[in-house]
């Protein structure tokens, strides 16, 4: 006996936490995770792949007897 009280109370807590349309704090959620916000991390060049290279070649061009 008990649990109904308990449980009610859960599906609260769920469903505030669920539809609740408070803000996310950005800066603490870093400070929560030891991000450190004095150097950002280095944005990388995408890298473009030239998929015409080589196309005769390779292992699955051996496989087709080419």
């Amino acid at each position: 006996m008990g649990r109904g009280r308990a449980k009610a109370k859960q599906t609260k807590v769920a469903r505030q936490l669920k539809y609740s349309s408070g803000g996310t704090d950005l800066s603490r959620l870093a400070n929560e995770l030891g991000a450190s916000t004095a150097e950002p991390l280095p944005v990388s060049e995408p890298v473009e792949v030239d998929d015409d290279e080589d196309e005769e070649s390779g292992p699955s061009a051996q496989r087709r007897g080419a």
